[in-house]
């Protein structure tokens, strides 16, 4: 506040502006609860009497610097921290700068009506408005960089509680820490969630188009990303996606997300190509547990595996078309380019293999083990 110290009033005025202190301070809230909707209720009651005694301090802090008395710090710091509070309360910086523009014109107003009367010249009661309105305006410049600083850090705070959801929820973190970090980053919580797996690049771009409860992770292995879409439209998420490297996981309940991740991974890591994890569902469930399936493949198709490999191969092709189309040998025929009887020849042979190839278990596992092309075939 160096500008109001070039203003030096002598003990009467000064003390003349004193006595009108209290009614000024009063005439300024009344004003700004009258012309700024944002603080028609804050100032009432209690927290109305609180904001009295701080625009008298404030007033009577300008006039000891007026009368050489004081420095501005203190009022500074005052002001930066009512920027800070105005966040707190949920009010914005144009409603702040409004109550400081009202307060400034009645300020000056009682001010102004106490100097005149005290004596004070012309010349020093025009610069006395200047000073006034200066001293209001570094105010304003104080408060706003509290805001300011007050939203960069509730900013951070609140993307930093955002983070640890993220994190948590693909961890598949008990429902006791998820509905606490929901609470903590002020998350409302949506019925359900579905993970996309992107590259981390496309992870914010995406993210700008999507319900703005999404939450996004982008520093995942391999320079992935993902994002979790609250209760999303499947198929407006798909067009969405088109032309975008994206693996969508299946929806679920919001506190399991871990297991829609976890399917878009397993898919992403069969093929690049697939992108609706709903459209690949057979393949997942045979590559949930990869040592499993071999072992299965290893054991049902074994007596294949004994015979000479160009044999192995034409008695599975056939095996596979006899368990897809149930048995029919005109549609097995087909399907292979090749006469019912030579279907009739081929499932003798697997009969001699499988004796008990109808039965419900063989059927069932002979299918699992040649319903996946893979690279031993």
């Amino acid at each position: 506040m160096q500008r109001a110290t070039e203003l030096a009033l002598d003990e009467k005025t000064v003390a003349a502006l004193r006595g009108a202190l209290k009614t000024t301070a009063d005439e300024v809230v009344q004003a700004i609860i009258d012309e700024v909707p944002s603080y028609a209720n804050a100032l009432s009651g209690r927290m109305g009497g609180t904001i009295r005694r701080a625009v008298r301090t404030a007033l009577g802090h300008y006039l000891d610097l007026a009368g050489g008395k004081a420095t501005g710090g203190d009022a500074s710091d005052a002001a930066y921290e009512l920027g800070r509070g105005e966040v707190r309360d949920g009010r914005s910086m144009d409603a702040l700068l409004s109550a400081y523009r009202v307060g400034a014109r009645v300020a000056w107003r009682g001010l102004a009506a106490g100097a005149v009367p005290a004596g004070l010249p012309a010349a020093e009661v025009a610069k006395f408005a200047e000073l006034t309105f200066a001293y209001i305006d570094e105010l304003s410049a104080a408060s706003a960089a509290g805001h300011a600083d007050e939203l960069a850090a509730r900013g951070l705070a609140h993307e930093r509680h955002l983070a640890q959801l993220s994190r948590d929820l693909l961890a598949g973190a008990a429902p006791e820490v998820l509905l606490a970090d929901a609470q903590r980053a002020g998350w409302q919580a949506p019925t359900s969630l579905t993970a996309v797996l992107l590259p981390a690049t496309q992870a914010r771009p995406v993210y700008r188009s999507l319900d703005p409860r999404t939450l996004v992770v982008d520093d995942l292995p391999d320079a992935m990303g993902v994002l979790l879409v609250p209760d999303a439209d499947r198929a407006h998420l798909l067009r969405q996606l088109t032309d975008r490297a994206a693996v969508v996981g299946p929806v679920r309940p919001w506190m399991r997300a871990a297991a829609s991740y976890a399917r878009a991974v397993r898919a992403r890591s069969l093929s690049p190509d697939i992108r609706d994890t709903e459209d690949h569902l057979v393949p997942l469930v045979l590559s949930a547990d990869a040592d499993a399936y071999a072992d299965l493949r290893a054991r049902a198709l074994a007596p294949l595996r004994a015979l000479p490999p160009s044999s192995g191969r034409r008695l599975e092709e056939t095996l596979r078309a006899w368990l897809l189309h149930h048995g029919r040998r005109e549609e097995v025929a087909t399907a292979l380019f090749v006469h019912p009887q030579t279907v009739r020849y081929r499932m003798g042979q697997l009969r001699d293999l499988y004796p008990d190839l109808t039965s419900p278990q063989r059927v069932l596992e002979l299918t699992l083990a040649v319903g996946l092309p893979v690279a031993d075939r």
